[in-house]
């Protein structure tokens, strides 16, 4: 009868132990969970999906997509070709950006090009968005870390390998075509800051 009260005692003295060790565990860590679930890509989220022009701090044009598979900054306020399709890739800020007319993804190859694809599930066809102090974005690839999507002042794609975050080349701000009002994203973005936030409001980080 001791030892079946002794055994009991003892039973419940360790899971006392264990709770009080889980009790002082640290508790996890939700950005560090938001980071690397921003790395991988979401197959069972719905997608959004928005559409939108991408205006060129630089060449004071839109990007567009060509039919040629070419990407550059030289489309007028309402062309054809300079209608996006953005895609979220994650519940993050990573996205993939294809032509409205030509159906082709905005990718980036190895040597920091900008090409158009017609599948556009590798990580060459993804970028993450981030948010500058100047409210204007810049669009790092996710295959390439630290090449970001970039043009010259009369709209050529210029080399990624050699452009940084805060150049000139590499900034873009969403448009609509005249007489349509861009809704605010509901994407999450980065900030340059390295905060994560959502919508307007609500902080996630």
């Amino acid at each position: 009868m001791c030892n079946n009260h002794e055994n009991i005692l003892l039973r419940g003295l360790s899971s006392w132990q264990q709770n009080t060790v889980q009790s002082h565990s640290p508790p996890p860590n939700f950005k560090h969970h938001v980071n690397e679930q921003c790395r991988l890509s979401d197959r069972m989220s719905r997608r959004l999906i928005r559409t939108y022009q991408l205006y060129s701090r630089t060449s004071g044009k839109h990007v567009q997509v060509l039919g040629n598979k070419k990407v550059n900054a030289m489309g007028d306020d309402g062309a054809v070709h300079a209608k996006l399709v953005v895609e979220t890739d994650t519940f993050g800020s990573r996205i993939r950006i294809k032509g409205a007319k030509t159906g082709y993804y905005i990718c980036m190859n190895k040597t920091g090009k900008l090409i158009g694809k017609r599948k556009g599930r590798g990580k060459d066809c993804i970028f993450t968005e981030i948010v500058l102090e100047n409210n204007y974005t810049a669009l790092q690839n996710a295959k390439y870390e630290g090449w970001y999507m970039a043009f010259t002042r009369k709209g050529r794609p210029r080399k990624a390998s050699r452009t940084k975050q805060h150049q000139r080349e590499a900034h873009f701000m969403k448009r609509q075509p005249k007489g349509h009002l861009l809704v605010n994203a509901p994407f999450l973005t980065i900030f340059l800051a390295g905060s994560l936030w959502g919508p307007k409001g609500s902080n996630v980080a």
